[in-house]
């Protein structure tokens, strides 16, 4: 029985496609070729949704934002409302309690196409630069003292970039320190 997909579905499979080169093989080793084998879809159909290597890419590093936008999101509901929600869904990220976190195996994928698309070119990062700094924005609108908010941005960025490189490993104990050093920021005085 042949089943025709809708085209949703086809451009899923090429940025699935996609991103397994990419992370196979770099962006070097992309061509509109490789993703339409990949995909299992014709250079044809391929050419229907993304017209070259660049538009692959984009399409791929705007599905990531996407993603990385619903995630925050998410995790933002999930904190109790007043100030510093925004702060809390950025430590609960950081340390590992939301769906997807540094260490899971879809954050490390997203790491790595990030980093290859990143040295391929970096304004194919225009798209997460619009989340990261909308996420900023909710940050500094938090209710929580700038200082404070940039300190709690700080530390898990930097914590994201320590183990997207592999540079360290913090401890449990260092962990635990950490975070609670970071949330005594976020503590509202009457």
């Amino acid at each position: 029985m042949n089943v025709t997909l809708p085209a949703t579905d086809a451009r899923t499979r090429i940025l699935d496609a996609v991103e397994r080169i990419v992370l196979a093989r770099g962006v070097a080793g992309l061509t509109l070729e490789a993703a339409a084998r990949e995909a299992g879809v014709s250079k044809g159909g391929l050419l229907y949704h993304f017209a070259s290597k660049e538009a692959l890419l984009t399409g791929l590093l705007e599905r990531l934002a996407a993603f990385i936008r619903a995630e925050f999101d998410k995790n933002c509901a999930r904190q109790p409302d007043g100030p510093g929600r925004v702060a809390r869904a950025f430590l609960s990220w950081a340390f590992g309690e939301a769906d997807c976190s540094p260490g899971d195996e879809h954050h490390d994928r997203a790491a790595a196409v990030f980093l290859a698309a990143f040295h391929h070119d970096p304004a194919l990062l225009d798209p997460m630069r619009a989340v990261y700094g909308g996420m900023k924005a909710a940050l500094m609108a938090d209710g929580v003292p700038p200082g404070k908010a940039m300190t709690v941005l700080a530390a898990c960025d930097g914590m994201f970039m320590a183990q997207m490189f592999g540079l360290y490993r913090p401890t449990e104990d260092e962990l635990s320190a950490l975070r609670a050093t970071l949330e005594t920021l976020l503590e509202v005085k009457p």
